[in-house]
């Protein structure tokens, strides 16, 4: 099993971003993790249904994520957290396609690497294995208790834009062990448990997520709230955090 089950923004301003993403989407945050002071953040992680959406925020110097919203000039996409059920594999995986690990850890409960975003390419990934693997430890200790699904019931999708879109979806491929991506002209998409990954040709000059899918339930009080909080948003679609969230219907969800 090859699924998303996180997505991180990073944000100068992790309160603002974290309430407009609560209110628009229906959301609750279960968990503020103490131990990404490590890394030098604060964070907060909201549920989606059994995925999750977490914005950090740097709370020093000198952090990767400062110094990407120094590059970027403002908020934007950060990391996606895969997961998998054979974590072993990977890393024999990895270490043949020459993909460095800059940060890992072990628990009773999960096993996560952290890949080094250069070998990679469009964002930092990390692979976990949970176990059991419907637990998410990075959502904290009662997180099933702040699911709600009213608005949006799940992370259906993730868009990485890059200068060149083939060559990416290509690395990432590789470094996940997927089938060949399929292509509809310009995008190509790796197909995964519940949804996707979608590489498309950078707008801008900045490589990196771009888009995220939500499962819609109700698209319409999504977009009614984005608007009352001055939200950008057009037809199934707003803006918050730097990224472009799309509320995906069923029958687009089924076609990834």
């Amino acid at each position: 099993m090859t699924r998303i089950r996180q997505v991180a923004l990073v944000a100068r301003d992790l309160d603002p971003v974290v309430a407009d993403l609560c209110a628009v989407f229906g959301l609750e945050v279960a968990f503020n993790d103490p131990g990404v002071a490590e890394f030098g953040l604060r964070n907060a992680v909201m549920p989606v249904g059994s995925t999750f959406l977490e914005v950090v925020s740097p709370a020093r110097e000198g952090t990767t994520a400062g110094r990407l919203l120094d590059k970027r000039g403002g908020d934007g996409g950060y990391m996606v957290i895969v997961q998998t059920d054979d974590l072993e594999a990977a890393r024999t995986r990895l270490g043949a396609l020459g993909v460095r690990i800059v940060w890992q850890i072990a628990l009773d409960d999960i096993a996560t690497l952290h890949l080094h975003p250069r070998d990679v390419g469009g964002a930092i990934v990390s692979l976990d294995q949970p176990r059991p693997p419907e637990s998410w430890r990075w959502g904290g200790p009662e997180w099933q208790s702040h699911v709600r699904t009213d608005v949006v019931d799940g992370i259906t999708s993730v868009t990485l834009e890059a200068e060149n879109a083939e060559r990416l979806a290509a690395r990432w491929t590789e470094v996940l062990g997927l089938w060949t991506p399929r292509r509809a002209g310009t995008t190509f998409e790796l197909a995964l448990e519940g949804g996707g990954i979608r590489f498309v040709p950078a707008a801008g000059s900045n490589e990196g997520i771009a888009r995220v899918g939500l499962g819609a339930v109700d698209a319409a009080r999504a977009v009614a709230v984005a608007r009352e909080r001055g939200i950008r948003t057009s037809a199934d679609t707003v803006w918050i955090g730097g990224l472009r969230f799309d509320l995906e219907r069923p029958a687009v969800r089924a076609r990834g």
